[in-house]
């Protein structure tokens, strides 16, 4: 009987543990920026946007080659930075298309700490940025990965763009979390529950979805239930030997650059 209630007790410890520390889970931001300089790619700079709670928040930006050419806004993962994007991303630049690395509060020296709202009210302000510089609505894509998809979802269902993409995306952070810590009730605990599921049908720009069948973070299976729950036009592509971050390792650049084209192209 004494071992019955120390499990118990563990278990309630390990529920608050869990409760209370979830957004360091889920959002591991890592606080180094480097020199922008470093990466030598012409036109890259720094811009600074202030948040609507008055925070500095810096972000990188490429602009595009062409004046009708796209522009792709990239939210990154959990676990990403402005710094080691940049290289992922090149390809974009290289096709002449403008690239708006987004940095969110908390993360590379950003002041604040993020959570869903706050992330969500940052993404307006970028996109409202683009906007003042010329930047029209209907040449912005949206780019989301993995905890990004959950940001470029649910503002694409807000707001007008030209289209979407999302790498890896889930239906729900409350679903993926349950799918990883079975034996925890974590749906309920979730506080930033990220549900691209109940947005899908309110997008309306095309969209298109890249998933590895061998994920192991963001199972398949969630890619596929978001993408069938689109009503928008769209697009699934789904890599068999891929896992979650080596996507690009298959030869997808073409695809993703040849699909943004034909969605938004120059006049």
């Amino acid at each position: 009987m004494t071992f019955l209630w120390l499990g118990l007790f563990g278990y309630m410890l390990l529920l608050a543990a869990m409760f209370l520390f979830q957004r360091s889970l889920l959002y591991p931001a890592g606080t180094s920026l480097p020199d922008i300089a470093m990466f030598g790619v012409p036109g890259l700079r720094e811009v600074e946007l202030t948040t609507k709670d008055g925070l500095i928040q810096k972000h990188w930006y490429v602009p595009a080659r062409a004046k009708d050419a796209p522009t792709v806004v990239v939210f990154h993962g959990n676990a990403g930075q402005l710094a080691d994007r940049v290289p992922k991303y090149l390809f974009f630049t290289e096709a002449g298309y403008g690239v708006f690395f987004v940095g969110y509060r908390g993360y590379a020296g950003n002041e604040g700490s993020p959570t869903q709202n706050d992330l969500l009210e940052d993404a307006g302000s970028v996109l409202d940025w683009l906007a003042e510089e010329g930047i029209p609505s209907d040449k912005t894509v949206l780019y989301g990965e993995s905890l990004g998809s959950g940001v470029a979802v649910q503002t694409a269902a807000e707001r007008k763009v030209g289209a979407l993409v999302l790498e890896a995306p889930f239906t729900s952070v409350a679903e993926v979390a349950q799918s990883h810590y079975w034996y925890l009730p974590a749906r309920w605990l979730i506080l930033d529950k990220w549900n691209s599921l109940a947005h899908a049908d309110q997008l309306t720009a095309p969209v298109l979805v890249l998933h590895g069948e061998r994920d192991a973070v963001t199972d398949v299976r969630f890619g596929r239930r978001l993408l069938e729950a689109i009503q928008a036009p769209k697009e699934g592509i789904f890599v068999p030997e891929a896992g979650h971050n080596d996507l690009y390792s298959y030869g997808l650049r073409d695809r993703v650059t040849g699909f943004i084209g034909q969605t938004l192209p120059a006049q």
